[in-house]
């Protein structure tokens, strides 16, 4: 390894150990029943008497969030955050749920659907068909555009809940909903590797053994509602203790009108004491198109309630050879979280890429604001 790179590594592993994030402390919201991050559970609620918010909250009916983020990067990563030196609105969403009611008599049903606008729309359309639902949009050709993506109708048989309808993909760590990452660029692996959606079935429970299982059929990776295959989703998660947990997701079948196969992702989570938290993740893709594997490592440190500091180091590999098919990103940010009336959330960051046929080290810089209301 070159020595710049070698200085690369160490400067990471320097700004985790000298100071730590809390697993309740990141930004990481339940969109239920389909991710599997880490849950912000005492951060304070938008709804709360004292907090401001857009939308009066009951906890009866229909439930109205959302958020708007807003973000300058001076360098394209190509992976959502591709208009560089110009700031840039990535997301205004909306999501619109009635929660299901398992206690209720026959199914329960709830509902559950997003609105969104903003640069990230034509990365979070029905991008994977060609004509029909919400397939990418943009404005007026600037790269902005509307989407749609979540539409579905969740119930209750016995222990399962059970959504049908378009859905986002319980595959990986990261989500493409802003407020569910702690950095502000995504990994390469979750952008090349992964279905953001998929429109189909999924049924979850907790089993006695305490696993949570998901199995469910879709029509492919990030189509709408029109037929593009038979694809199965399995899911396995076990808390193991109260520091490690572990999830396995595998999808399965036709991925796209032209590409079949198998991928699955593997996320552990360990907590290491009150202040630190660790995160590895696999992805493993083989198709009739590609072979692509990625890993992720992630570390989280507290430094106060405002305060938050984390790093990513990745290893993607896209084709069969080790050496020249490999890239790799290290990214080191801060989530600053001020206390005042007003959910917000501002992440810097700092990001380079490299790989093993360019003697070039790319770097970024890039910072983003949510508002969550």
């Amino acid at each position: 390894m070159k020595r710049k790179q070698i200085i690369l590594l160490a400067a990471f592993a320097v700004s985790i150990f000298g100071g730590s994030v809390a697993a309740e402390e990141l930004q990481q919201p339940v969109f239920s029943p389909i991710t599997y991050t880490l849950n912000d559970d005492t951060a304070a609620s938008p709804s709360d008497g004292e907090a401001w918010n857009l939308f009066n909250r009951d906890g009866e009916g229909l439930e109205i969030n959302g958020w708007t983020q807003f973000g300058y990067h001076d360098r394209s990563t190509g992976l959502f955050n591709d208009n560089p030196k110009k700031g840039t609105i990535h997301q205004v969403w909306f999501e619109f749920d009635k929660a299901s009611d398992a206690d209720a008599e026959g199914l329960g049903l709830g509902y559950h659907f997003d609105l969104m606008y903003g640069a990230d729309a034509p990365d979070t359309s029905a991008f994977g068909q060609t004509t029909g639902w919400d397939t990418e949009s943009s404005d007026s050709g600037n790269g902005f555009g509307w989407a749609l993506p979540q539409l579905y109708v969740e119930g209750h048989v016995g222990d399962w809940t059970v959504i049908v309808g378009k859905f986002y993909t319980i595959v990986g760590y990261e989500v493409v909903q802003a407020p569910g990452n702690f950095f502000y660029s995504h990994a390469k692996t979750m952008y090349n590797s992964e279905p953001f959606t998929h429109t189909g079935l999924l049924a979850s429970k907790t089993t006695e053994a305490g696993v949570d299982l998901s199995f469910g059929y879709s029509s492919g990776w990030d189509t709408g509602f029109q037929s593009h295959g038979s694809n199965g989703i399995l899911g396995l998660g076990k808390s193991i203790s109260d520091s490690l947990s572990v999830n396995y997701v595998t999808t399965f079948g036709d991925i796209s009108d032209t590409e079949n196969g198998y991928t699955h992702s593997v996320v552990v989570q360990v907590t290491l004491g009150e202040k630190m938290d660790y995160v590895f993740q696999t992805d493993y893709v083989d198709t009739t198109t590609r072979y692509e594997i990625g890993v992720n490592q992630y570390l989280f440190y507290t430094v106060s309630d405002d305060v938050t500091l984390g790093a990513r180091l990745e290893w993607w590999r896209n084709g069969n050879n080790l050496g020249t098919d490999s890239e790799y990103s290290v990214t080191t940010g801060i989530n600053y979280r001020p206390q005042t009336r007003f959910d917000l959330t501002l992440r810097p960051e700092v990001r380079i890429d490299w790989d093993e046929t360019s003697t070039n080290t790319d770097v970024t810089f890039g910072m983003d604001a949510i508002l969550t209301y």
